[in-house]
């Protein structure tokens, strides 16, 4: 890690409520919390990740990662990617506070939808600035790896912010031979404005179904082969989102996020990934084998998906200059790059209801303590106590 980071603000766990789940995973529980001290009436609440420690089934490996995310957050300094509140940890809990999107994510939002995709100017703008937040990781030397639309979260201005950076590494970058960047950046365009999106094109829907994200398990892998720069020859991100060089174990780079651009844009332009199988061999078969398939003629949009999830990660959009490339093609002609956080009217500003800070309101005494909240887990309360409505999941 590097030693020039520096230390993350040290919170007070005695000082925080909690005010609801917000989710559960493998490695921990998030929730919405404010600091009763600073912030009584919890006008700004954050999100809290915790660990217990005792509860992760490979402790070694939870703790890894946990520390792993917290060293990538507190290098993070981009407005599309979250920033590091503060730490905390004793002999049975680490946690970390991130600020709180009250949006929801991509996949909430586009469920939302009354046909359940999202229009291209809206697909053009978040992948803007997916595009741009990864293009921040990649220039810290951090590979991401787990893009998915449950990892893209909405921020209460309406732009977004990545998530879970437990799965990310460090990669050394490539060099790139000179012949080589000159050939693939022939066709770079200028670009002037950033072209409006009607604020009114979403709509509210019921029926909202979880896409699957499960994480895909280590398996035996084959010898890599390196020919410059580093490469990584860990199994690992979301089944359907995963790259054909990650399912054939041939090591894997940068690449791979552009890889899973391409699945998003898709899933948000189709509803669905485009390898889904019956089941995760069916899926990994057709990553490696089959093209997507596209309804309609040709767009430049569709020509974006197909660039970016061409198979050999070598020929894929994004490999040689990285993000730049991508933000040269046609898809993204008269986006100013650079005024994308000035955009004040995104596609989907959070209302005053999802977004409401009057949460101590709902809560007997403000919420609940921390370390409390474990503990009753581990020895639920009698009925007629009613604390196990306290904390709600959303």
């Amino acid at each position: 890690m590097d030693s020039a980071t520096p230390p993350s603000p040290e919170l007070k766990l005695d000082h925080l409520r909690a005010l609801k789940v917000v989710g559960k995973g493998a490695m921990g529980t998030v929730f919405l919390v404010y600091d009763m001290v600073a912030d009584p009436y919890a006008r700004s609440p954050f999100a809290l990740k915790v660990v217990e420690k005792s509860s992760v089934q490979n402790k070694l490996d939870a703790d890894r990662r946990a520390r792993w995310e917290i060293h990538v957050l507190s290098r993070l300094a981009h407005p599309f990617l979250p920033s590091l509140l503060g730490t905390f940890e004793n002999h049975q809990l680490l946690a970390w506070a991130i600020p709180y999107c009250p949006g929801g994510d991509l996949n909430v939002l586009r469920y939302r939808q009354s046909d359940r995709v999202f229009a291209p100017a809206v697909i053009r703008f978040y992948l803007a600035e997916i595009i741009c937040a990864l293009d921040h990781i990649h220039a810290l030397g951090i590979a991401y790896r787990d893009l998915k639309p449950e990892n893209v979260l909405v921020q209460q201005s309406g732009h977004v912010t990545l998530t879970d950076f437990d799965l990310s590494c460090n990669l050394t970058p490539k060099t790139i031979p000179q012949n080589l960047s000159d050939n693939r950046s022939k066709h770079r365009r200028n670009f002037t404005r950033w072209i409006p999106v009607p604020p009114d094109i979403f709509h509210s829907r019921k029926g909202l179904k979880k896409a699957k994200s499960a994480k895909v398990i280590p398996v035996s892998r084959r010898k890599p082969s390196f020919s410059n720069g580093e490469r990584s020859n860990s199994f690992v991100g979301t089944e359907e989102y995963v790259s054909p060089e990650v399912v054939g174990g041939d090591g894997h780079e940068f690449a791979v996020d552009w890889w899973a651009v391409g699945i998003l844009t898709y899933e948000m332009m189709y509803g669905t990934t485009p390898f889904k199988g019956r089941n995760r061999k069916e899926t990994f078969r057709n990553i490696l084998t089959k093209a997507p398939v596209f309804v309609g003629k040709p767009t430049t949009l569709t020509d974006l998906i197909q660039r970016l999830l061409e198979k050999d990660p070598t020929k894929r959009l994004g490999y040689v200059r990285g993000a730049s490339e991508i933000k040269e093609h046609e898809f993204f002609r008269g986006v100013r790059w650079d005024l994308l956080t000035e955009v004040v009217r995104p596609p989907f500003i959070p209302s005053r209801e999802e977004a409401d800070w009057t949460w101590t309101e709902r809560f007997s005494g403000g919420g609940v303590e921390i370390g409390e909240y474990f503990e009753r887990q581990r020895s639920p309360p009698s009925p007629e106590k009613g604390w196990d409505i306290c904390l709600t999941e959303l």
